[in-house]
Protein backbone atom coordinates (compact mmCIF):
# COMPACT_ATOMS: atom_id res chain seq x y z
CA UNK A 1 0.00 0.00 0.00
CA UNK A 2 1.21 3.28 -1.02
CA UNK A 3 2.51 5.46 2.41
CA UNK A 4 1.21 9.12 1.62
CA UNK A 5 2.76 11.79 2.54
CA UNK A 6 1.22 15.44 3.22
CA UNK A 7 1.02 17.63 0.46
CA UNK A 8 3.36 20.87 0.84
CA UNK A 9 0.14 23.18 0.85
CA UNK A 10 -1.39 20.41 3.53
CA UNK A 11 2.07 21.25 5.81
CA UNK A 12 1.39 25.13 5.24
CA UNK A 13 -0.67 25.81 8.09
CA UNK A 14 0.99 23.19 10.22
CA UNK A 15 4.23 24.80 9.71
CA UNK A 16 2.93 28.39 11.02
CA UNK A 17 1.33 26.73 13.86
CA UNK A 18 4.85 24.74 14.66
CA UNK A 19 6.36 28.27 14.82
CA UNK A 20 3.82 29.95 16.80
CA UNK A 21 3.78 27.30 19.39
CA UNK A 22 7.66 27.82 19.81
CA UNK A 23 7.57 31.53 20.77
CA UNK A 24 7.33 32.62 17.13
CA UNK A 25 10.50 31.10 15.83
CA UNK A 26 12.66 28.36 15.35
CA UNK A 27 14.65 26.07 13.40
CA UNK A 28 14.07 23.42 10.73
CA UNK A 29 14.42 20.56 12.63
CA UNK A 30 12.30 22.00 15.43
CA UNK A 31 9.72 22.69 12.88
CA UNK A 32 9.95 19.47 12.07
CA UNK A 33 9.57 18.11 15.20
CA UNK A 34 6.25 20.26 15.60
CA UNK A 35 4.71 19.15 12.78
CA UNK A 36 5.32 15.23 13.05
CA UNK A 37 3.69 15.48 16.90
CA UNK A 38 0.66 17.80 15.81
CA UNK A 39 0.17 15.62 13.10
CA UNK A 40 0.94 12.54 14.40
CA UNK A 41 2.93 11.61 10.99
CA UNK A 42 3.71 7.49 11.49
CA UNK A 43 7.15 6.09 10.79
CA UNK A 44 6.37 4.99 7.65
CA UNK A 45 5.22 8.64 6.59
CA UNK A 46 8.68 10.02 8.03
CA UNK A 47 10.87 7.50 5.78
CA UNK A 48 9.31 8.14 2.44
CA UNK A 49 12.47 9.64 0.90
CA UNK A 50 11.90 12.57 -2.08
CA UNK A 51 12.72 10.89 -5.68
CA UNK A 52 15.99 11.75 -6.99
CA UNK A 53 17.32 13.64 -3.53
CA UNK A 54 19.93 11.33 -1.09
CA UNK A 55 18.84 11.80 2.16
CA UNK A 56 15.81 14.31 1.73
CA UNK A 57 12.83 12.79 2.92
CA UNK A 58 9.34 13.83 1.45
CA UNK A 59 7.80 15.42 4.64
CA UNK A 60 10.97 17.50 4.81
CA UNK A 61 10.99 18.58 1.22
CA UNK A 62 7.17 19.12 1.38
CA UNK A 63 8.08 21.45 4.66
CA UNK A 64 10.59 23.51 2.86
CA UNK A 65 7.66 24.24 0.58
CA UNK A 66 5.78 25.22 2.65
CA UNK A 67 7.83 27.67 4.31
CA UNK A 68 9.24 28.94 0.69
CA UNK A 69 5.38 29.74 -0.15
CA UNK A 70 4.93 31.27 3.72
CA UNK A 71 8.22 33.72 3.02
CA UNK A 72 6.59 34.85 -0.04
CA UNK A 73 3.86 35.11 1.49
CA UNK A 74 5.03 37.40 4.14
CA UNK A 75 4.27 35.61 6.71
CA UNK A 76 7.81 34.35 7.90
CA UNK A 77 11.19 35.02 7.58
CA UNK A 78 14.53 33.59 8.03
CA UNK A 79 16.58 35.24 10.35
CA UNK A 80 19.75 33.14 10.42
CA UNK A 81 20.80 30.25 8.55
CA UNK A 82 17.27 27.95 9.23
CA UNK A 83 15.98 30.04 11.89
CA UNK A 84 12.62 31.49 11.00
CA UNK A 85 10.39 33.75 12.79
CA UNK A 86 6.83 35.01 12.48
CA UNK A 87 6.43 38.30 11.10
CA UNK A 88 5.54 41.21 13.03
CA UNK A 89 2.19 41.82 11.09
CA UNK A 90 1.42 38.04 11.36
CA UNK A 91 2.20 38.00 15.14
CA UNK A 92 -1.36 37.93 16.35
CA UNK A 93 -2.54 35.75 13.67
CA UNK A 94 -3.53 31.90 14.83
CA UNK A 95 -3.67 30.37 11.63
CA UNK A 96 -3.01 30.77 8.18
CA UNK A 97 -5.13 29.39 5.16
CA UNK A 98 -3.48 27.41 2.31
CA UNK A 99 -5.77 28.15 -0.03
CA UNK A 100 -5.32 31.77 0.34
CA UNK A 101 -1.53 31.36 0.99
CA UNK A 102 -0.51 29.82 -2.52
CA UNK A 103 -3.47 32.06 -4.54
CA UNK A 104 -1.03 34.69 -2.93
CA UNK A 105 2.04 33.68 -4.31
CA UNK A 106 0.97 32.34 -7.39
CA UNK A 107 -0.70 35.51 -8.27
CA UNK A 108 2.45 37.25 -7.12
CA UNK A 109 4.53 35.26 -9.34
CA UNK A 110 2.66 35.33 -12.62
CA UNK A 111 2.65 39.22 -12.49
CA UNK A 112 6.18 39.28 -11.84
CA UNK A 113 6.55 36.81 -15.01
CA UNK A 114 4.03 39.22 -17.23
CA UNK A 115 1.64 35.80 -17.15
CA UNK A 116 -1.49 37.26 -15.37
CA UNK A 117 -4.42 38.51 -17.33
CA UNK A 118 -5.44 40.76 -15.16
CA UNK A 119 -8.14 38.65 -13.67
CA UNK A 120 -8.44 37.16 -10.45
CA UNK A 121 -7.84 33.39 -10.60
CA UNK A 122 -9.26 30.25 -8.48
CA UNK A 123 -7.00 28.36 -6.34
CA UNK A 124 -8.35 24.59 -6.41
CA UNK A 125 -6.78 21.84 -5.07
CA UNK A 126 -5.79 20.66 -8.48
CA UNK A 127 -3.61 24.10 -8.74
CA UNK A 128 -1.05 23.89 -6.16
CA UNK A 129 0.64 21.07 -7.94
CA UNK A 130 4.16 21.64 -7.80
CA UNK A 131 6.33 21.14 -11.37
CA UNK A 132 8.91 18.86 -11.41
CA UNK A 133 11.45 20.92 -12.28
CA UNK A 134 11.18 23.05 -9.42
CA UNK A 135 12.76 23.48 -6.29
CA UNK A 136 12.22 24.96 -2.73
CA UNK A 137 13.90 27.90 -2.27
CA UNK A 138 15.95 26.77 0.41
CA UNK A 139 16.98 23.59 -0.81
CA UNK A 140 19.92 25.34 -3.24
CA UNK A 141 21.76 22.83 -5.80
CA UNK A 142 24.90 23.01 -3.55
CA UNK A 143 23.20 21.32 -0.29
CA UNK A 144 21.36 18.67 -2.57
CA UNK A 145 24.77 17.92 -4.31
CA UNK A 146 26.05 17.80 -1.00
CA UNK A 147 23.98 15.45 0.13
CA UNK A 148 24.60 12.83 -2.28
CA UNK A 149 27.98 13.21 -2.47
CA UNK A 150 28.20 12.79 1.81
CA UNK A 151 25.67 9.76 1.12
CA UNK A 152 27.55 8.01 -1.30
CA UNK A 153 30.85 7.68 0.51
CA UNK A 154 32.27 4.70 1.12
CA UNK A 155 31.59 3.78 4.95
CA UNK A 156 35.14 4.39 6.08
CA UNK A 157 35.71 7.57 3.55
CA UNK A 158 32.80 8.95 5.74
CA UNK A 159 34.79 8.47 9.03
CA UNK A 160 37.62 9.83 7.88
CA UNK A 161 35.95 13.32 6.06
CA UNK A 162 34.36 13.30 10.12
CA UNK A 163 37.80 13.20 11.36
CA UNK A 164 38.73 16.41 9.25
CA UNK A 165 35.54 18.16 10.56
CA UNK A 166 36.07 17.28 13.98
CA UNK A 167 39.87 18.54 13.80
CA UNK A 168 38.67 21.94 11.94
CA UNK A 169 36.51 22.02 15.01
CA UNK A 170 39.14 22.22 17.22
CA UNK A 171 39.37 18.65 18.46
CA UNK A 172 42.89 17.15 18.94
CA UNK A 173 44.56 13.93 18.19
CA UNK A 174 41.59 12.67 15.98
CA UNK A 175 41.67 9.05 14.93
CA UNK A 176 39.97 6.62 13.12
CA UNK A 177 39.53 3.10 15.00
CA UNK A 178 39.42 1.95 11.15
CA UNK A 179 36.22 -0.98 12.79
CA UNK A 180 33.32 0.50 10.36
CA UNK A 181 30.19 -1.04 10.34
CA UNK A 182 30.78 -2.60 13.94
CA UNK A 183 28.07 -0.54 15.81
CA UNK A 184 30.66 1.03 18.23
CA UNK A 185 33.09 3.57 18.20
CA UNK A 186 34.20 5.22 14.74
CA UNK A 187 37.09 7.54 16.02
CA UNK A 188 38.44 8.74 19.41
CA UNK A 189 39.76 12.77 19.91
CA UNK A 190 40.55 14.95 22.47
CA UNK A 191 38.78 18.07 23.38
CA UNK A 192 40.54 21.00 25.49
CA UNK A 193 38.22 23.87 26.86
CA UNK A 194 40.08 27.12 27.09
CA UNK A 195 43.67 25.38 26.78
CA UNK A 196 43.41 23.95 30.03
CA UNK A 197 40.70 21.57 30.89
CA UNK A 198 40.78 18.05 28.26
CA UNK A 199 37.77 16.01 27.40
CA UNK A 200 38.00 12.41 25.79
CA UNK A 201 35.50 12.49 23.03
CA UNK A 202 34.42 9.09 20.84
CA UNK A 203 32.79 9.53 17.75
CA UNK A 204 30.14 7.60 15.64
CA UNK A 205 29.30 7.69 12.07
CA UNK A 206 26.05 6.77 10.24
CA UNK A 207 25.39 7.31 6.44
CA UNK A 208 21.86 6.78 6.48
CA UNK A 209 19.41 8.31 4.16
CA UNK A 210 16.40 7.62 6.56
CA UNK A 211 15.97 8.28 10.48
CA UNK A 212 18.44 7.12 13.11
CA UNK A 213 16.55 5.62 15.87
CA UNK A 214 16.75 4.69 19.75
CA UNK A 215 18.62 1.77 19.80
CA UNK A 216 21.36 3.10 17.68
CA UNK A 217 21.92 5.81 20.03
CA UNK A 218 21.35 2.62 23.15
CA UNK A 219 24.49 0.51 20.96
CA UNK A 220 26.76 3.42 20.78
CA UNK A 221 26.58 4.86 24.09
CA UNK A 222 27.00 0.33 25.15
CA UNK A 223 30.56 0.94 23.46
CA UNK A 224 31.71 3.75 25.38
CA UNK A 225 34.50 2.98 28.16
CA UNK A 226 34.12 4.94 31.34
CA UNK A 227 37.23 7.06 30.22
CA UNK A 228 35.16 8.72 27.28
CA UNK A 229 33.59 11.93 28.84
CA UNK A 230 31.92 13.18 25.64
CA UNK A 231 30.41 11.48 22.98
CA UNK A 232 28.77 12.73 19.61
CA UNK A 233 27.03 10.80 16.21
CA UNK A 234 27.12 11.96 12.77
CA UNK A 235 24.66 11.11 10.41
CA UNK A 236 23.81 12.23 6.92
CA UNK A 237 20.11 11.24 7.71
CA UNK A 238 18.15 12.59 10.65
CA UNK A 239 17.45 11.45 14.24
CA UNK A 240 13.79 10.54 15.16
CA UNK A 241 12.35 11.88 18.34
CA UNK A 242 12.94 8.59 20.18
CA UNK A 243 16.75 8.90 19.10
CA UNK A 244 16.79 12.16 20.10
CA UNK A 245 14.91 11.60 23.70
CA UNK A 246 17.18 8.76 24.39
CA UNK A 247 20.40 10.63 23.29
CA UNK A 248 19.76 13.13 26.75
CA UNK A 249 18.00 10.44 28.75
CA UNK A 250 18.18 11.44 32.79
CA UNK A 251 20.93 8.95 34.61
CA UNK A 252 22.84 8.25 31.13
CA UNK A 253 25.77 9.26 29.22
CA UNK A 254 24.68 12.36 27.11
CA UNK A 255 24.92 12.07 23.37
CA UNK A 256 25.27 15.13 21.37
CA UNK A 257 24.13 14.70 17.75
CA UNK A 258 24.56 16.00 14.03
CA UNK A 259 22.38 15.36 11.58
CA UNK A 260 22.78 16.13 7.92
CA UNK A 261 21.84 19.06 7.82
CA UNK A 262 23.54 20.11 10.46
CA UNK A 263 26.45 18.63 8.77
CA UNK A 264 26.39 20.78 5.78
CA UNK A 265 25.84 24.04 7.77
CA UNK A 266 29.00 22.71 9.17
CA UNK A 267 30.39 21.94 6.24
CA UNK A 268 29.55 25.15 4.86
CA UNK A 269 30.90 27.54 8.32
CA UNK A 270 34.12 25.89 8.33
CA UNK A 271 34.79 25.89 4.32
CA UNK A 272 35.81 22.42 3.73
CA UNK A 273 35.91 21.84 -0.05
CA UNK A 274 33.55 24.83 -0.93
CA UNK A 275 33.26 28.20 -1.29
CA UNK A 276 30.83 31.42 -1.11
CA UNK A 277 29.09 33.11 -4.05
CA UNK A 278 27.16 36.29 -3.77
CA UNK A 279 23.55 35.52 -5.02
CA UNK A 280 20.78 38.27 -4.85
CA UNK A 281 17.64 37.62 -3.98
CA UNK A 282 14.66 39.14 -5.94
CA UNK A 283 11.37 40.61 -3.74
CA UNK A 284 9.17 39.99 -5.76
CA UNK A 285 6.48 41.74 -3.73
CA UNK A 286 8.06 45.00 -3.98
CA UNK A 287 8.13 44.82 -7.71
CA UNK A 288 5.01 43.56 -8.37
CA UNK A 289 3.40 46.70 -7.01
CA UNK A 290 4.43 48.45 -10.23
CA UNK A 291 2.29 46.11 -12.19
CA UNK A 292 -0.70 47.09 -10.36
Amino acid sequence: MEVKVPTYDQLINPCFMAIKALGGSASNDEIYDGVVKQLSLSKAVLEVQQPGRAAVSKIAYNLAWARTYLKKYGAIINTARSIWTITTEFSNIQNVDAKTVVGFVRNLEAKSTNKQDGKDQEFGQDSVTISEDEEPEEISSWRVRMAEILQNMNPYGFERFVQLLLRNCGIENVEVTKKSGDGGIDGLGEYKLSGIFSFKLAFQCKRYSGNVGSSEIRDFRGSLSTDIEKAIFVTTGRFSQAAKSEAKAPGKKPIDLMDGEMLIDKIAELRLGVSPKTVYEIDDRFYAQYNE
